[in-house]
């Protein structure tokens, strides 16, 4: 059950492991979460993104329709798109919890954060990337650079916000109508102190998911 005041999405991360990283309690400070999910179908899939503040203020919901190669490319896709809407969103210096259902990605994820913390930017074991997720791939990578700190949890998909709007983009399309907002977190572990409207990003219904601009640590 979620705390009141809470983000549903941090309890959710609180109560999961993060392959490859300890979980004490210090590193549930975060200041936003993003739970991602990608569906294949023969018949076309979908992309799937929640993003909260940790105090549970909704700072996006997606749900847009795509038709992936297979399961593996669409996760990859909806973590890359999650994580340029957030980095879009969000000001700098910020804490990020990364809630996936899929257990390689969030296993690679969290082996890149490792990789990024070696001086000499190196895994502490390879890091194997499905086919044709390469590009999606090195897009999380550069998003990975753009916040402060950053960690994966691997979450039960029955429990995965982000399934059904991957899972049935069409009957929420209304979701992708929400204002572009920025949260901007306090100094301690992010309340909220309020909401501007930012310039919109780039049209995510025309080129799914939008692609990194950043260039930082973008090899595979």
């Amino acid at each position: 059950m979620a705390v009141h005041g809470r983000s549903t999405l941090r309890d959710l991360f609180d109560d999961s492991p993060t392959p490859h990283i300890a979980h004490p309690p210090r590193t549930h400070h975060r200041h936003f979460y993003v739970a991602t999910d990608g569906s294949y179908r023969a018949e076309g899939g979908g992309l799937g993104a929640v993003i909260e503040a940790r105090d549970g203020t909704r700072v996006a919901r997606l749900a847009l329709p795509d038709t992936p190669p297979d399961n593996n490319v669409a996760e990859y896709r909806a973590l890359h798109l999650g994580l340029d809407v957030l980095a879009a969103r969000t000001p700098p210096g910020v804490r990020v919890g990364v809630l996936v259902d899929h257990d390689d990605l969030a296993a690679n994820v969290n082996q890149a954060v490792l990789a990024g913390e070696h001086p000499d930017w190196e895994p502490g074991r390879p890091i194997d990337v499905p086919s044709r997720s390469e590009y999606h791939w090195r897009g999380i990578r550069a998003r990975i650079g753009d916040f402060e700190k950053l960690r994966a949890a691997r979450i039960d998909g029955r429990v995965n916000p982000a399934h059904p709007l991957a899972n049935a983009p069409e009957q929420y399309v209304h979701v992708n109508g929400g204002g572009e907002r920025c949260v901007l977190p306090d100094a301690e572990y992010g309340r909220p102190r309020g909401r501007s409207h930012a310039p919109a990003p780039e049209d995510t219904a025309t080129e799914i998911p939008p692609p990194s601009r950043a260039e930082r640590r973008a090899s595979d």
